[in-house]
């Protein structure tokens, strides 16, 4: 196997950056070696050598051993393979809670209702599609923003903001040219809403994370907030009795908040 296959695949089965792969290897094929050594081998620089090692020792794939110069021992890949199979498995369990908490949420709640009401049955298994990865739903994302022609809305944290704020950034010119709304509800951040400039900014704290587009299409994540990229999941819901009625409710919750 080629060695640059080798260290992207460590990197996407053990969330490991760049250098983080290259200086655990370099580690397994010595056994035990100073920061030093391992900058040498790995070709990681020196000057990031060590906070890679106090990260991987964070993580459990290394050991310091104290001594004169500090040494490192690595971890057997059995017991990392062990360790994050536990964490993945504590992940999916997280997910699960978070989509149960959802159930309780007052404003989905209310939407409960409207649908026993019988104003207008909708099947969302016809219209709803689950999205997995952050580059996947950055796509799926940039795809609605474009086709918007009246209103955007994003409701997040700080962190959710982060997230959106690339494919976001990149249309607002695009949006405020077709005189489409923009209104971005999250906890204040001055650096956020100087990157956003050209957006309604309203400090507004939320555990969802959604974006409405135009009252009919709604992008709702369904993953935690520090979940691995690739593994982050989203359901796309294309409605606009539901969507419409999820706007109202939310104005209306943030209207009182």
């Amino acid at each position: 196997m080629a060695q640059q296959t080798f260290i992207n695949a460590l990197k996407q089965q053990f969330d490991l950056n760049i250098y983080e792969a290259k200086i655990w290897t370099a580690l397994l094929s010595r056994g035990v070696a100073s920061a030093a050594e391992l900058a040498e081998i790995s070709k990681v620089p020196r000057s990031r050598c060590y906070d890679v090692l106090e990260s991987l020792e964070k993580k459990g794939f290394i050991i310091m051993k104290i001594g004169k110069p500090i040494e490192y021992i690595a971890v057997k890949p059995d017991v990392i393979i062990d360790r994050v199979k536990k964490d993945r498995e504590d992940e999916a369990k997280a997910q699960v809670a978070l989509l149960d908490s959802v159930k309780k949420d007052e404003v989905f709640g209310e939407l409960e209702l409207l649908h026993s009401s019988g104003i207008k049955h909708v099947d969302i298994s016809t219209i709803s599609k689950s999205i997995v990865g952050r580059t996947a739903i950055n796509k799926q994302v940039k795809a609605l923003l474009r086709g918007a022609q009246s209103r955007v809305i994003l409701v997040s944290d700080a962190q959710g903001v982060e997230k959106n704020a690339k494919p976001l950034k990149s249309l607002i010119p695009q949006l405020r040219k077709k005189g489409a709304e923009v209104t971005v509800y999250a906890p204040h951040d001055k650096r956020l809403a100087k990157k956003l400039s050209g957006v309604k900014y309203v400090d507004f704290k939320s555990d969802s994370s959604f974006i409405l587009v135009d009252g009919k299409d709604v992008i709702f994540m369904a993953s935690s907030s520090g979940i691995v990229p690739e593994y982050e999941v989203a359901i796309w819901l294309e409605s606009p009795f539901f969507v419409h009625a999820l706007q109202a409710l939310f104005e209306m919750s943030a209207k009182s908040s």
